[in-house]
């Protein structure tokens, strides 16, 4: 394997860069291997990969450049994407690729001058507009099925997905009033 992770590090150094989004990537995550026992040599070793796509990737480019590295055709390595399949507490099962594909809107798309002009009206400023550098369920929104989406809500970014993670209350109010506004700009600008 060892040959595969150091192929796996370089391509990581040379994967596709956005200037908006930024650059992909790819580490290992997990490890595994099967042996008869701890003093005995490996005879299966398995990797995890986690594969950060940037605009312009997608599953299917993202395994080709896997597929096409020279260790993994040497030692005949399978190179592929996990299923959910994990039944739902009422036993329901909806197999799902782990895919989660990159998604972009433009600046000047009407949602985002909704959201925009929402908050100038009710605060009489303008609000910043930057891509947040974490995931999001847009993904599967406008990433899978095109439907333009947002990211707001309340809270800072740093503090998201974090140990002692909290939300002021004025955010959520903030929130609170934009979740309301917003939808009604929206159609306005549609009519």
């Amino acid at each position: 394997m060892a040959p595969i992770i150091s192929e796996i590090e370089a391509l990581n150094e040379r994967i596709k860069y956005d200037p908006v989004l930024g650059k992909g990537s790819v580490t290992v995550s997990q490890i595994y291997f099967q042996s008869a026992s701890s003093c005995a040599v490996p005879d299966e070793c398995t990797i995890t990969l986690d594969r950060r796509l940037t605009k312009g990737e997608n599953d299917i480019t993202a395994l080709e450049e896997l597929k096409n590295l020279e260790s993994i055709k040497k030692a005949e390595a399978k190179v592929e994407l996990f299923t959910y399949d994990i039944p739902s507490h009422t036993g329901l099962v909806y197999p799902t690729k782990s895919y989660f594909p990159v998604w972009l809107i433009e600046e000047d798309h009407p949602v985002v001058k909704a959201a925009k002009s929402a908050y100038k009206n009710l605060f009489s400023k303008d609000i910043a507009v930057y891509n947040w550098v974490f995931s999001t369920n847009g993904v599967s929104v406008m990433g899978l099925f095109g439907i333009p989406c947002i990211g707001f809500g309340p809270g800072r970014e740093a503090r998201a997905h974090a140990p002692n993670e909290f939300v002021e209350i004025e955010d959520l109010e903030v929130a609170a009033m934009m979740y309301a506004a917003i939808p009604q700009i929206y159609l306005q600008q549609a009519k």
